[in-house]
């Protein structure tokens, strides 16, 4: 699914942009649990959806390559984060979506999730 479209679908703002709105998303991950990104994500284009609205966030998306981060349920990031996904080129989305709504409205416009 086309980045772009994400963001129709889940009801986003575009905290941080990227030059490409058109990078196809291929995976999605839902996690709260940095820990549990690690473990689990390990592709390319990957879309980060959480509630952990802090700097550890970006970091962790930075280590495992994740392009997209979205935070959900109405949580807005402060200045610090947005300002280090900038550094990082990773975009930040917003969505007033629960989670678990976020990940089934992707999934059911063919973005797949990983997991073990």
């Amino acid at each position: 699914m086309i980045l772009k479209d994400c963001i129709k679908v889940l009801d986003a703002q575009v905290a941080v942009s990227v030059p490409d709105l058109e990078m196809d998303i291929q995976v999605a991950c839902g996690a709260d649990l940095m820990s549990d990104v690690m473990a689990f994500a390990c592709t390319s284009n990957e879309m980060l959806l959480t509630g952990l609205v802090n700097p550890q966030a970006i970091r962790t998306a930075e280590m495992m390559d994740v392009k997209v981060v979205v935070f959900v349920r109405g949580k807005q990031p402060g200045e610090a984060v947005l300002d280090l996904a900038r550094q990082k080129s990773i975009c930040v989305l917003t969505t007033p979506l629960p989670m678990f709504t976020a990940c089934g409205l992707l999934y059911n416009h063919g973005v797949m999730g990983k997991g073990g």
